[in-house]
C-alpha cells in the first residue's frame, strides 16, 4: 500500500513537467471568439424563418400538383424541388439580405429579397429548360409567388418587432463619430433623431483644438481629440462600428489608414459624406485605378418614370373613387346635418410649376371659416408660411373626425384622376404660402402635389416647417415607385394610428 504522505517524485521532474506542459499550452492554437451580437442573432432568425418559408413554399406546390394532377409512379420530393430550396437560399445569401447595413433601414431589405427570388428562379427556369423538367411549372406558378409574398410578410414582422426594440433602446449598434466639430454634431444629431438608424453614439473624436468644445457638447459621451488613435479608442469603448463625418483631418490617408487599423475586428468602417438630400439609387461608385469615383444622378423631372408614375395614379384613383363612392356619399351626408353648407368645398392651390388648380375636400369647418381667419391669426401656432392651430373653433364636431383620419382629404382622388395631384408629392400649398416661399423652396413645385408624401407620415403637423420642406424636397429629388408604394403603405398605418393630425 502507498503512503499518500511519501511523494516519489522529485522537485527536478515536477519542474520539468510544469516546463512541458507550459510548452504545450502555447503550441495548442487559438480560435477567434465568435461574437454573438444583436445582429448575428437577429440574422440567425431570418435565416431560420427564410430556410422554413423556402422548404414550406415547396413543399405546398408539391403537395399542390399531386392535387390537381393525377398521381404518377413517384410522387416523393424530386431532386428539382431540392435544387429549388438549395438555389433559393444560397441567393438570398449571396445577396446578402440578411447583412447589419440593411436590417430594418428603409426598403433595401425587400429589395434584396426580391432581387435574389427573381435572381434564383431565372436560374432555376434555363436549368430545367435545359432539363426539360415535367414538375418545374408548379414550382413556379405556387412557390414563387407563395414564397416571396411569405418572406417579404416574415421580413415586414420582423421589421415590426425590430422598430418597437429600438423605440424602447435595444437593439441598437453602438457607433462612434469621428470628424471635425461641425460634420460630428450633424451627424450626432441627425443619427439621434432617426430611433429607425438603428444608431446609438456612444463616443466622438474631434480634433484638439476643438476638445474644449467637445467637453461641453457632448458632456454624455466618451470623448477623445486624437483623430490617429480614433481605432483604439472606438476599440477601448467596445463599439461596432465608426462613422467618419467629412474630412476629418488634412491627411487624405486618413480614412485608408483607419481602415487597416480596424482589420481583424468586428467593428464595421461608415462613412457620412457631406451630399444632402441624396438617396441611395442616385449614387453609383465607380472605381478608377484605386480612386473611388461618386457618381451622383441628377434630378430628371419628365420621362418614363413619371409616366407610369402617372398610369399608376390613374388606376388607383379611379378604382378607389369607384370602391369609396358609397363612403362618400355617407360622409356628404354627416356633414350636412352636422351644420349648415355645402359638403364639399374648392380651393384655389398651387401645383405642377407654378400653374393654379381646385383642390375638393370634404368640409371640416363651418361655412364661413375663410372669413374668420384674420380674427384667428394672432394665435397661429404653425411655423414658416403655414397656419395651424391644434383646437381651431371653425372646425365642426363630424370635421374634427374626418381630419383626424384624413377622410376630408379624399374628394382629392378626382384632382389626381384628372391631373392635377398625384397620389404621394409634397403637400399642396395655398397661392398665399408660395408667395412667402425662399428661393430653393420653389423646387416643391417641380412635381405634382399629393394626396399623401413624406410630411404625413413623418408628423404631418406636428413637423416644423424647415422639417417639412426638407421633406419634401427630398422627395421631389429622390422618388421612386418603390417608394411610393412605401409611403402608401405607410399613410395606412398613420391613418388606422393618427399621428399629428388637427
Amino acid at each position: 500500500m502507498i503512503d499518500p504522505s511519501v511523494s516519489s517524485v522529485s522537485p527536478d521532474a515536477l519542474s520539468t513537467a510544469r516546463r512541458l506542459l507550459a510548452a504545450l499550452a502555447v503550441s495548442v492554437p487559438s480560435f477567434p471568439r465568435i461574437r454573438l451580437d444583436w445582429a448575428t442573432i437577429y440574422a440567425l432568425r431570418l435565416l431560420l424563418a427564410d430556410t422554413l418559408i423556402t422548404l414550406g413554399a415547396v413543399v405546398f406546390a408539391h403537395v399542390s400538383q399531386y392535387t390537381f394532377e393525377p398521381p404518377g409512379p413517384h410522387t416523393g420530393i424530386t431532386l428539382e424541388e431540392v435544387l429549388v430550396v438549395l438555389v433559393w437560399g444560397a441567393s438570398l445569401a449571396a445577396f446578402r439580405t440578411r447583412s447589419r447595413p440593411v436590417l430594418g433601414i428603409g426598403t433595401a431589405e425587400y429589395k434584396s429579397v426580391i432581387h435574389s427570388t427573381l435572381t434564383a428562379f431565372g436560374v432555376l427556369a434555363m436549368v430545367f429548360l435545359v432539363a426539360q423538367s415535367d414538375t418545374s411549372r408548379w414550382l413556379f406558378l405556387v412557390a414563387l409567388p407563395l414564397g416571396t409574398v411569405s418572406l417579404l410578410a416574415n421580413r415586414w414582422n420582423w421589421r415590426h418587432w425590430l422598430n418597437g426594440e429600438r423605440a424602447a433602446g435595444q437593439y441598437l449598434s453602438r457607433v462612434v463619430v469621428a470628424g471635425n466639430a461641425r460634420d460630428v454634431a450633424k451627424v450626432v444629431r441627425q443619427v439621434g433623431n432617426s430611433v429607425r438608424a438603428g444608431y446609438r453614439v456612444v463616443g466622438v473624436v474631434v480634433n484638439e483644438t476643438e476638445e474644449g468644445r467637445a467637453a461641453r457638447d457632448y458632456t454624455d459621451l466618451a470623448v477623445s481629440t486624437y483623430l490617429e488613435g480614433t481605432a483604439d479608442f472606438v476599440r477601448g469603448i467596445n463599439c461596432d462600428a465608426v462613422i467618419v463625418a467629412g474630412q476629418p483631418s488634412d491627411d487624405s490617408e486618413f480614412i485608408h489608414d483607419l481602415a487597416w487599423r480596424l482589420e481583424g475586428s468586428s467593428i464595421e468602417l461608415i462613412i457620412a459624406t457631406s451630399l444632402a438630400n441624396v438617396a441611395g439609387p442616385r449614387i453609383h461608385f465607380r472605381p478608377v485605378d484605386g480612386l473611388p469615383l461618386l457618381h451622383v444622378e441628377i434630378p430628371q423631372f419628365t420621362g418614363g418614370k413619371h409616366l407610369l408614375k402617372r398610369a399608376m395614379d390613374i388606376v388607383l384613383a379611379g378604382s378607389a373613387l369607384l370602391a369609396l363612392a358609397p363612403l362618400f356619399a355617407l360622409i356628404a351626408v354627416l356633414i350636412r346635418l352636422d351644420s349648415p353648407g355645402e359638403a364639399v368645398f374648392s380651393q384655389e392651390r398651387v401645383g405642377l410649376n407654378g400653374s393654379t388648380f381646385r383642390i375638393f375636400k370634404f368640409r371640416s369647418m363651418v361655412a364661413d371659416a375663410p372669413q374668420r381667419l384674420a380674427q384667428l391669426a394672432s394665435a397661429n401656432e404653425g411655423s414658416g408660411v403655414l397656419f395651424k392651430l391644434k383646437n381651431d373653433p371653425r372646425v365642426t364636431r363630424v370635421g374634427r373626425v374626418l381630419r383626424k383620419y384624413s377622410l376630408d382629404e379624399l374628394p382629392q382622388l378626382w384632382n389626381i384622376l384628372i391631373g392635377d395631384m398625384s397620389l404621394v408629392g409634397p403637400r399642396p400649398p395655398l397661392p398665399a404660402e408660395v408667395e412667402g416661399y425662399e428661393t430653393h423652396v420653389h423646387r416643391r413645385l417641380y412635381i405634382k402635389p399629393g394626396l399623401t408624401g413624406m410630411w404625413q407620415v413623418n408628423g404631418r403637423s406636428n413637423l416644423s416647417w424647415e422639417e417639412s420642406v426638407r421633406l419634401d424636397l427630398y422627395y421631389v429629388e429622390n422618388w421612386s415607385v418603390v417608394g411610393d408604394l412605401a409611403i402608401m403603405w405607410r399613410t395606412v398605418k398613420v391613418v388606422i394610428d393618427p399621428v399629428g393630425a388637427y
